[in-house]
Formats: C-alpha cells, structure tokens, sequence
C-alpha cells in the first residue's frame, strides 16, 4: 500500500494550473511551426507566428496565453494500492485548484450556479473523471478548457444506420458551423459509443494525446487524418481569416455502444490546448 498525503496532491495540482496556463506544450508550438512552412495564405502564415509569439511570451513572463484560464478538467488514474491520507482526492484537486488559480492570478470563470450566474470567486468546482487501475501510482491529468472552443462543441445521437458517413458529415458540418469562434487552428476531439454522457466523456478525453499522436485501430487511426484533411480544406484558417490551417489535429476514442445505438460527440479545443499530469 502507498500512501500520499492530501497536501502533496494539492501543492501538485496547483502548479499544474499555473504550467499548463502559461506554458504551452511542445507539440503544440511544434505544430505551428511546421503548419507556418505549408500554410499557403500570407495572412495565416503570420497569424501562426504571432501564436507562437504568444505562446513565448507566455512562457517567459509566466503570464496567461489567453484570458480565458478555463474550466478546470481532470482525469485521475487512482491505483488499487493508493491510500490517500487527509482531504479526499477530490477536495484535495480543488484546493489545489483554489490555490494556483488565486496565486497565478489566473481568471476565475466559474459559476456556482448556471441559472443564477454567482461567481465561486476561485475557479471551483473542477470537473473530475476517476478511473480505477491496477498499482500503486495516482496520474493526474489536468486541461484548462476555455469556452470559446467549448461552446462550439456538440453531441449527436445517430442512427446505426447513419454510419461512418454519417459521422463524418457530423464531425465536417459542426467544426464548419464553428468557424472562427472556437479559435483556430483547432484540436478537435471526437467520440463515438458509448452512452450520451461516456461519449462526451472520452471525446474529451482524446484531447489530452499529443498533436499527431494517432489511435492505435489503424481503422481509426486512417478516419482521423481523413477528417483532419477534411476539415483543413474547408479554408476557415488561422484564427477565421482563411487557409490551409483550420485544425493542428483531431483525435477519435471509441467505446462499444448498444445496438440501437450510436453516439457521436465533437469536443473542440481552441490552438491554446492547455494540458499537464503528473504521476505521484
């Protein structure tokens, strides 16, 4: 048995708020890099340095990429031979959440209540999503998901019948309808399967793979750059001013789902895909 105290869990959760909101990730600066060299239009082109301007400047002052820190989001990893002393996990992340938002001078977005619109004044709640696995490790994974891509995501149950050309008009029409308002270029992340709610759950979850990390069903794995090409010629571009650079990349997650079933739910992540685990 392992036992971690609260504290740590807290103390590492609030520095991943801070890292994760004013260190953009490698693969994502890479990204721009090599899409700045093909991207065709001269207006793209320079929009894609500023964004990695941006992210520079960000890392070097230890400031904000973007206003908008987000919504905290979480996938924990809890091992069977984990003991946690003190807070639970789940008050020990958002004290840790609490507590880098308030240090880093990080916005606080969130609202107690989605009718009355109280702002929690620290950015809690966090959401959290627990897997229990075999060991003695805790991995947790946090995002910092902004709205303005947020919003533009949606969810849609098809017909069995609808098939792989149904979800591939889906997954088209819904970055198309989003245009420049969820931020381009994008990360997009995409389930299919599932229940309404796991769909959405492991399409979110997809957005924590590396930019060109690809699913290991070579089936999907082939859909997921037929759709990213798709996508990158509908001519949206760099932040809606146009060109070849609507989307860094799209991951796909499946999960088996019920005959009369077939969920489909189209997460999308502005170019600021703002993630960092650590494993205690």
């Amino acid at each position: 048995m392992k036992i971690i105290k609260s504290e740590e869990i807290t103390n590492q959760v609030s520095k991943m708020c801070i890292t994760a909101n004013t260190n953009l990730g490698e693969d994502v600066v890479n990204s721009f890099k090599e899409n700045c060299l093909k991207e065709r239009s001269e207006v793209g082109k320079n929009i894609l340095s500023i964004l990695m301007e941006n992210a520079e400047i960000a890392r070097t002052t230890n400031t904000p990429m973007c206003q908008d820190t987000g919504m905290a989001v979480f996938f924990v990893e809890v091992g069977q031979e984990v003991l946690v002393e003190g807070d639970t996990i789940t008050e020990a992340i958002n004290k840790g959440v609490a507590k880098g938002y308030t240090e880093g001078f990080l916005r606080k977005s969130v609202v107690e209540s989605p009718i009355n619109r109280v702002n929690t004044k620290d950015n809690t709640p966090a959401v959290i999503h627990y897997d229990m696995v075999k060991g003695d490790k805790l991995r947790i994974r946090f995002a910092a998901k902004g709205f303005g891509s947020e919003n533009m995501s949606k969810s849609k149950m098809l017909k069995p019948s609808d098939g792989l050309e149904g979800i591939k008009k889906f997954v088209i029409e819904t970055v198309s309808e989003a245009g420049p308002n969820a931020c381009p270029p994008l990360v997009i992340g995409v389930g299919i399967g599932g229940t309404l709610d796991k769909c959405a759950e492991i399409a979110k979850k997809s957005l924590f793979r590396e930019i060109g990390d690809r699913n290991p069903d070579k089936q999907i794995a082939e859909l997921e750059l037929e759709l990213l090409e798709s996508i990158n010629k509908l001519g949206i571009g760099p932040q809606g001013f146009g060109g070849d650079t609507t989307a860094l990349d799209l991951h796909i997650e499946t999960y088996p789902t019920h005959i009369a079933g077939l969920p489909v739910v189209v997460n999308i992540n502005c170019h600021a895909s703002r993630h960092a685990e650590v494993i205690l």
